[in-house]
């Protein structure tokens, strides 16, 4: 199981990974953060990056925070730097365990 911090900006124009700030992978979302809209387009982004399914992705806390704490399952350090490379993010620049 990997966990990665996360940082959300929800209403956004265009969806996706748009980099890192503070250590935390920058995920850009179109969702507001009302009733769970935004973590729930969280989960598929993130589920969609690491190609893997939506219920292998979990917040574990920040729920209500624009930062995160997300576990995924079935996925090592080898696919988060194979997921984040297209975008020209180094994985020692994301804070993780595994």
């Amino acid at each position: 199981m990997l966990r990665v911090s996360v940082r959300v900006i929800p209403r956004s124009s265009r969806p996706g990974v748009a980099g890192t700030r503070q250590g935390a992978l920058l995920v850009r979302l179109q969702s507001p953060p009302v009733e769970g809209a935004a973590n729930e387009e969280l989960i598929g982004v993130l589920a969609k990056l690491f190609g893997t399914a939506r219920r292998n992705v979990s917040i574990e806390s920040g729920e209500r925070s624009k930062l995160k704490r997300v576990a995924i399952e079935s996925v090592g350090v080898a696919e988060l730097q194979s997921a984040l490379e297209p975008f020209g993010i180094n994985s020692d620049d994301v804070n993780f365990s595994s």
